[in-house]
């Protein structure tokens, strides 16, 4: 009976991944809660900044502040870990992108679509894999864990199918908390911040933690594993 391999990847963990496993997190989490609480404590950080005051408002500063964070973590991610991981390193670049434009035009429709944009791409690319007979997730995940083949392609679908659902999820706490906090704009800004930090992530958490059986029950036992 012929038996699936694992996923093939070029993702293979640093010996810094294995020495500093907390590292990885904090440098993706840390520019979100960076974005929380400079949007949070806008008006303070003027005051006491006033070149931030070059930006605009409250969300401009903290946008400006969570690019800044975004580019420090991806660099600190290079040096540190040996390498830019894929999902933050693309999710770094429509930051800066959609970021820069929001503070050029004074627009913060761009930042708040940022969420929709890279988790509709995500989504995109993993369920448009999948029907090329490619299950992407592999070549992210594989570092983290082995599967069988049936696994990665299960594994890969559900993320598809989730990142699309927090791109319709942003789209509708950011524009219905326009519409519910209306006309006081700062206070359907600070429900999306809000939201973005503690309402998306516990979401994902556990969702991810939801995906434990199924990882559980496809994964592979490797070479290293024997040893």
């Amino acid at each position: 009976m012929k038996t699936e391999r694992p996923v093939d990847t070029d993702v293979t963990p640093t010996p810094a991944e294995r020495h500093h496993p907390g590292l990885k997190l904090a440098l993706e989490l840390g520019p979100l809660l960076i974005f929380f609480f400079a949007n949070l404590r806008g008006p303070w950080l003027a005051e006491t900044f006033p070149v931030l005051t070059e930006l605009g408002g409250p969300l401009f500063i903290a946008t400006g502040l969570f690019m800044a964070a975004t580019v420090i973590s991806l660099l600190v991610s290079k040096i540190v870990l040996g390498h830019l991981p894929v999902m933050p390193f693309v999710s770094g670049i429509v930051v800066v992108v959609f970021g820069s434009l929001s503070i050029w035009l004074q627009n913060d429709t761009f930042i708040k679509m940022k969420p929709t944009i890279v988790n509709t791409l995500f989504g995109a690319v993993l369920l448009g894999g999948l029907f090329f007979g490619k299950s992407l997730l592999g070549h992210v995940f594989n570092a983290a864990f082995q599967l069988d083949a049936a696994g990665w392609r299960k594994l890969t679908l559900r993320w598809g199918i989730f990142f699309l659902f927090l791109a319709v999820l942003n789209e509708v706490v950011w524009r219905g908390a326009a519409v519910w906090y209306a006309p006081d704009a700062q206070a359907a800004d600070d429900f999306w911040v809000a939201f973005k930090v503690w309402g998306t992530m516990p979401i994902t958490i556990l969702f991810t933690m939801a995906q434990m059986p199924l990882i559980l029950r496809h994964s592979v036992e490797t070479a290293s594993d024997k040893t």
